[in-house]
């Protein structure tokens, strides 16, 4: 048999959007872990008589955990392979809910939530990173965008959890269900195919050709990509050497700079204290919960929107779009808050401009910052580059977690939901200025136009 012949287009797509799907679990068990504390807070303060700044370390705790497994993956992603590791954090995943589903006083659940955390921060980092690596140029930001995906669709299932749950305040039962999808998770990834970009790394050339045959239209486009991948590992992984280029140390700001305004955009506010801020608009009891669950369902349904859009639009109109939306959204809940209490109509608009705001970051930010992350770091540096991007997303997101109660007391209700809203507002600029348009790109591709000096806000 011709051995370069095209296969069925139609096979390859659906063996890589299968393979793509069971990576991306790896985002539902992130979303639980994300979603379970927002309905269980509560419930875990009163039990353990938990002070604020006790319920602000409980919260932000995983996000510790994360920065840590982060700062783990990339070695581990580099040295035990990509496949391997994703197999370790589901294990790790599983272990964290169980100790805070047995949790017996507040710091035991800070470790529980810490070890969940270091699951989160390795999936986190290598799950993107092994998502393009095995994509198509043409389809990478959607299956990486499918990441993002199962994480909203994590946090809808934990919210619907914890407002069944809530009816009988059984909080370890809303943790230990966060346990299934880590199960689930570790059976998928014990059949995901090696990284070819992994597999080249590591001078495995004829199972990376065998890998990459099975995930494109024909033989001969695996070969050339299979060439185009050895062309660039010609040079060796450089790690922190590399921080010595001019070019590197720009893929690396700029990463640290997408998961900064990801997080200064304020989302994780919404995921870790939505009962709160609703109980600030007057909700009361499962009400808080119930109208948190619709914040999970609208974050999972918009993130179609960047699936849909991501490989079409482009990135940076995307980003365009969802800043304004969230922007507009932040600042009118800054509104109705800033004078208290609400009025009955004040209240669904409320809860509507939440889901305005929540939408907007779910089409925009929420994916495409991932995608970026992904795309902008040179092949070279590209364990490092993302660590230390994925890093910094997890410290700014603990740093959001362990202040926002204690912002309200100090500013109050509306001066810090309109300081989100400036924020978003000032990322429209940031978008237009600094972030580049990666659509269609091949990573080579933009890795070579970074290794040629062009700014990275023309890198087309």
């Amino acid at each position: 048999m011709n051995q370069s012949v095209t296969q069925p287009v139609g096979s390859s797509r659906t063996r890589a959007l299968i393979i793509g799907c069971l990576a991306a679990l790896a985002g539902l068990m992130a979303g639980l872990d994300i979603g379970v504390i927002s309905g269980a807070l509560d419930f875990v303060a009163k039990e353990f008589h938990a002070s604020t700044l006790a319920q602000e370390w409980i919260v932000s705790s995983m996000m510790a955990g994360a920065a840590m497994g982060s700062m783990c993956a990339g070695w581990m992603s580099h040295h035990i392979g990509r496949k391997r590791t994703l197999l370790i954090g589901a294990v790790v995943f599983v272990a964290g809910s169980l100790e805070c589903a047995l949790a017996w006083s507040v710091p035991s659940m800070i470790i529980g939530r810490a070890v969940m955390g270091l699951a989160i921060g390795v999936a986190a980092f290598t799950a993107p990173l092994y998502l393009s690596e095995i994509a198509s140029e043409t389809a990478r930001g959607a299956m990486i965008s499918t990441y993002q995906l199962m994480i909203t669709a994590g946090i809808f299932l934990a919210f619907m959890s914890n407002t069944f749950f809530s009816y009988s305040g059984n909080w370890r039962g809303m943790f230990a269900v966060a346990a299934i999808p880590g199960v689930l998770f570790l059976i998928g990834a014990l059949f995901l195919p090696f990284s070819p970009r992994w597999l080249m790394m590591k001078g495995r050339r004829s199972e990376a050709l065998e890998v990459l045959a099975n995930l494109r239209d024909s033989r001969s486009d695996a070969r050339r990509e299979i060439q185009s991948i050895s062309d660039q590992l010609q040079q060796k992984q450089k790690g922190w050497a590399l921080l010595a280029n001019r070019n590197f140390r720009r893929s690396i700001l700029l990463g640290m700079g997408l998961q900064i305004m990801q997080q200064l955009a304020g989302v994780n506010v919404v995921m870790y204290y939505a009962p709160k801020i609703f109980a600030l608009a007057g909700y009361v009891g499962p009400a808080q919960l119930w109208c948190t669950a619709m914040v999970g369902l609208v974050n999972m349904l918009a993130t179609f929107v960047a699936i849909g859009l991501v490989d079409k639009w482009g990135r940076k109109p995307i980003l365009y779009t969802g800043f304004l939306i969230m922007a507009v959204g932040m600042g009118s809940l800054g509104l109705l808050l800033n004078s208290l209490p609400l009025g009955p109509g004040e209240q669904i608009i409320a809860v509507f401009m939440l889901m305005i705001y929540i939408s907007g970051f779910s089409m925009s930010a929420g994916p495409l910052i991932w995608v970026l992350c992904s795309e902008v770091q040179p092949l070279q540096g590209r364990d490092l580059g993302i660590s230390i991007s994925t890093l910094t997303n997890w410290i700014a997101n603990m740093i959001i977690g362990a202040t926002f109660l204690s912002l309200l007391q100090w500013i109050g209700n509306g001066p810090t939901f309109w300081m989100f809203a400036a924020f978003n507002l000032a990322f429209v600029f940031v978008t237009w200025r600094f972030i580049p348009e990666t659509r269609d790109m091949s990573l080579e591709g933009i890795d070579a136009n970074f290794s040629h000096l062009r700014k990275f806000w023309v890198i087309l």
